[in-house]
């Protein structure tokens, strides 16, 4: 771990939550990026879920343009 990493971590537990989860958020992106898989968060996978059971369900969109 770089020095400039390891002072931050002590200050990153006097941060806000969304200022943490906002951390991970960047985290997650860059692990991602690194071993090419995303880990969808269990929101991301709950709207997934419910996307999916619209769509069986034929509940789409109408679009006008």
């Amino acid at each position: 771990m770089n020095a400039e990493l390891a002072e931050m971590l002590p200050a990153i537990t006097t941060w806000s939550e969304e200022d943490r989860e906002a951390l991970v958020e960047a985290a997650r992106e860059i692990e991602a990026v690194r071993s090419g898989i995303y880990v969808m968060t269990p929101d991301e996978e709950a709207a997934v879920d419910e996307g999916l059971a619209e769509a069986e369900r034929g509940e789409f969109a109408n679009v006008r343009r």
